[in-house]
């Protein structure tokens, strides 16, 4: 080529960067995907312990804790308690409202490395087992018991009977499998004068109290062992998982403080789950909530929930929760704060962090 060949050719060019450069800097507001906030879901259901969660959505507390780590977050609602995990499970969602034992039976057994990065509460009269025609736990005998099986709700049978069953085991009842959004609505309609349901609230506040209905059982009668927990995937952002801490403790101090947003707070609630004011009262009444995020380390680091623990994987084992092929209750590891592992070690797929709770207790979130 000749250098004024050459030249032209560099002529022309510089002349389609200065163009492109032109009508790119006119262009420059339209945000690229890439340089969009990273987006997480996080997936919830109907109880009690999880209504905050509908608020602080609803207030902007959540936007404004994602924004401050540079996301965003998008809360799904499920009205199948089981459904929610399900998707999680299956890698649809980034975290899930769940409880301990279901954690360990469903996304810990299915291969998902979990971790609870906020346990909200435990069930203290939120869980029970209720009967028509009915005064103890010893007249399910011969009776069709109504619940969730392989749920915390069969796991509240379980300690039932251990308990006050008096030699009564499952073999002596008919379980029949019947989903949460339904629960309720079998159960009220049900002709048989011999029905037993074992629920949660709301819905145990309405079946306890339909007419000729007597709850001969509840979880205040195990306290501590039905956690109510906030589980992410362990490889998730320290951003996420700080985020939601942040948002949970602060709609926490809203919940607990004594003032005119507290109380819109719990009418949001109330009239969000379906229930009345008074209703929604009554069931936080049963439910041991940890508004302070020190309180809920407390109990994480503490011996009890090893206990619990050893009591629902033993559980979950014996009724086959684990699935085919598992031969002890060993197979998946559970890990606790002091770094201590239930289990297998090297299989570890649970696990209890309260890192992010002590930084919401310090206040260095």
């Amino acid at each position: 080529m000749e250098r004024r060949e050459f030249v032209f050719a560099g002529a022309i060019a510089a002349l389609a960067l200065s163009v492109t450069f032109f009508f790119g800097v006119f262009t420059m507001p339209k945000l690229s995907e890439a340089a969009k906030p990273e987006k997480y879901r996080i997936a919830w259901s109907r109880y009690v312990g999880w209504e905050p969660y509908g608020y602080m959505e609803q207030s902007g507390i959540l936007k404004k804790w994602a924004q401050k780590y540079g996301i965003e977050i998008e809360l799904v609602f499920f009205t199948d308690y089981v459904e929610s995990i399900n998707q999680y499970t299956g890698g649809q969602f980034h975290g899930v409202t769940v409880t301990n034992m279901d954690t360990l039976t469903m996304p810990a057994v299915g291969g998902v490395d979990s971790t609870a990065i906020v346990v909200g509460d435990f069930s203290n009269g939120n869980d029970g087992v209720v009967l028509k025609n009915g005064s103890n736990v010893r007249d399910l005998k011969g009776r069709k018991v109504k619940l969730v099986e392989g749920s915390v709700s069969h796991y509240l049978l379980a300690r039932a009977l251990d308990k006050e069953g008096r030699g009564l085991t499952e073999r002596d009842m008919t379980l029949v499998h019947t989903s949460d959004a339904q629960i309720q609505d079998v159960f009220l309609s049900d002709s048989d004068s011999r029905a037993a349901v074992v629920t949660w609230n709301p819905m145990l506040m309405e079946v306890r109290t339909a007419k000729g209905s007597k709850m001969v059982f509840d979880s205040s009668q195990i306290p501590g062992e039905i956690i109510d927990m906030l589980v992410v995937k362990t490889d998730a952002p320290d951003k996420l998982k700080k985020a939601l801490a942040g948002a949970w403790y602060e709609t926490m101090a809203v919940m607990s403080a004594n003032d005119k947003t507290a109380a819109a707070s719990a009418e949001f609630m109330a009239k969000n789950s379906g229930a009345t004011l008074a209703q929604f009262k009554a069931q936080l009444k049963t439910t041991a909530m940890f508004y302070k995020a020190a309180d809920a380390v407390a109990f994480t680091k503490g011996k009890q929930l090893k206990d619990t623990m050893e009591y629902v994987r033993t559980f979950s084992f014996d009724h086959g929760l684990y699935g085919e092929g598992k031969k002890s209750k060993d197979f998946v590891g559970i890990q606790f704060p002091d770094k201590s592992v239930m289990g297998d070690a090297k299989n570890v797929k649970f696990r209890f962090d309260s890192t992010y709770m002590q930084l919401a207790a310090e206040g260095k979130l």
